[in-house]
């Protein structure tokens, strides 16, 4: 093996992929307008519900229950009958439909409990979730305060301070931006490899390679390294362009010890992204492929989802991902400020991991480019 002649072979694969504008394009847009777009999508807890109010009583009260509604939580209600409910909510129009009864004042004031329904669509589990909550506590609100008179309340035995730590706005562009970030590091590094290698067969130059004083493994070490610096440079670039010089999230801990987790995990990546694509005969087939591998691993990795909210057995499997330890690393950086002294363990496990995968990948390799010559 000889370090220049994966050198010169990586600069080969860069000088490919510059020619490749599509692949360009798509690595451009998903370090800048993909991250920005799909981090402002992330609808808060509770955003902009559809909501619609049955008034039959018309009181005061009523029309505080009405008033209280307001963005940015609640579009502002709007006024249907009773007779439009069923309609509205077979159409999708209304998350939910609040319907205040006939004498719901006078019932009140007279002490008989009176009941208000409450409708809700729980086919959009997100806001018919937190929005269930959010509509008791704004009917209960405003209903005592109406029945109190301006009289203050009773104060409750005990207080419970919350302390947002991290994200104290609870703002979902801070998780959502650096979180996409992350996912694209592993969907870029496994595109690009794959790609890398397929362009070979498609090009019919790994007949080239082969006639070359070059092993497979300087063949695979150079398409790792470089598409994996091509990664880890547009990472960089949008941690510090996009995320916080545009979306203004701040980042606690240190950049450099990120960028150090991120290379340890390409060099799984980009190895998982040779091993498919000795596998695909065409970029569709890859593509296929890709969507196979990438889906649980961005999914189950604890990014969207915590882990210990999934089945046991699904934490286990995925201990074997090095997006699992990838997540926790960054998160634990970019989110927390941790050290080293942190995020070794899972420094060390993403090492371990890349290296079984490496290995795999390069057995795979060493069959596969004899078939393709």
């Amino acid at each position: 093996m000889r370090l220049s002649n994966i050198a010169r072979l990586g600069i080969k694969e860069v000088r490919s992929l510059w020619r490749d504008r599509m692949m360009v394009l798509l690595i451009l847009w998903a370090f800048t307008g993909s991250i920005y777009v799909a981090a402002s999508a992330i609808p808060e807890t509770l955003n902009k519900a559809p909501i619609a109010i049955v008034d039959e009583d018309g009181s005061q009260v009523s029309q505080r229950i009405i008033n209280a509604f307001s963005p940015p939580f609640f579009n502002p209600p709007m006024l249907i009958s009773q007779h439009d409910v069923d309609a509205a909510m077979d159409q999708g129009l209304y998350t939910f439909v609040v319907d205040i009864p006939p004498n719901f004042q006078r019932d009140l004031l007279a002490g008989r409990a009176p009941s208000i329904q409450l409708n809700v669509d729980a086919t959009r589990m997100a806001q018919a979730f937190s929005g269930n909550a959010y509509i008791q506590q704004i009917v209960n609100a405003e209903v005592n305060g109406f029945a109190s008179r301006g009289a203050k309340a009773a104060a409750l035995p005990v207080d419970v301070a919350v302390r947002s730590r991290f994200n104290p706005n609870l703002t979902s562009l801070w998780f959502g931006a650096v979180m996409q970030v992350i996912n694209h590091v592993t969907l870029l590094s496994i595109v690009l490899t794959g790609a890398a290698l397929i362009r070979e067969r498609e090009h019919g130059t790994v007949e080239h390679l082969l006639v070359m004083p070059v092993t497979p493994f300087e063949i695979m070490a150079a398409k790792v390294w470089s598409m994996g610096l091509v990664v880890l440079v547009a990472t960089w670039l949008s941690l510090g362009i996009i995320v916080q010089g545009v979306m203004r999230v701040p980042i606690e801990g240190s950049v450099g010890l990120f960028l150090l987790g991120a290379a340890a995990h390409l060099f799984a990546t980009t190895s998982m992204g040779i091993f498919l694509g000795t596998f695909a005969r065409s970029m569709p087939q890859f593509g296929l492929l890709v969507i196979l591998t990438i889906v649980p691993l961005e999914l189950l990795s604890g990014g969207s989802t915590p882990r210990e909210s999934m089945p046991q057995a699904v934490q286990d499997v995925m201990l074997a991902a090095p997006t699992t330890h990838f997540v926790k690393l960054a998160q634990s950086i970019l989110y927390r400020g941790a050290d080293i002294s942190v995020v070794w363990p899972q420094l060390l496990a993403i090492l371990a991991i890349g290296g079984v995968f490496y290995a795999v990948a390069l057995a795979q390799f060493r069959k596969a480019i004899t078939t393709m010559a």
